[in-house]
């Protein structure tokens, strides 16, 4: 017997198994947040941050809002669809804090 996994699970699962995406979905849920502030929590080089938000902008998880200061500010925040995920990321912190083992060297 062959199993097919649904087309829309494994479109969800290439998108939020990205390096970064998990991190980034939960340093948002606290709010609205500004691209040197992400890169700062995160670690995150600003080339990899930078790419990482226009995939999550495009899948409309975030949306990124310019001010029109001088300088400019640009605000990154979840949409209605990425503040979904906040079940979802506290299911994965129940899940880890139960089965994740931490590495002796961390």
């Amino acid at each position: 017997m062959e199993h097919t996994i649904c087309p829309k699970f494994d479109k969800a699962i290439h998108i939020l198994g990205k390096p970064w995406v998990g991190l980034l979905i939960y340093l948002l849920l606290d709010g609205p947040k500004r691209f040197h502030t992400l890169e700062k929590q995160s670690g995150i080089s600003a080339r990899v941050l930078s790419v990482r938000l226009k995939e999550l902008e495009k899948e409309d998880i975030i949306t990124r809002e310019v001010f029109p200061e001088v300088p400019i500010r640009v605000c990154y925040s979840l949409t209605p669809k990425g503040r979904a995920l906040d079940g979802v990321v506290d299911a994965i912190a129940t899940w880890a804090d139960s089965w994740v083992v931490k590495d002796a060297s961390e």
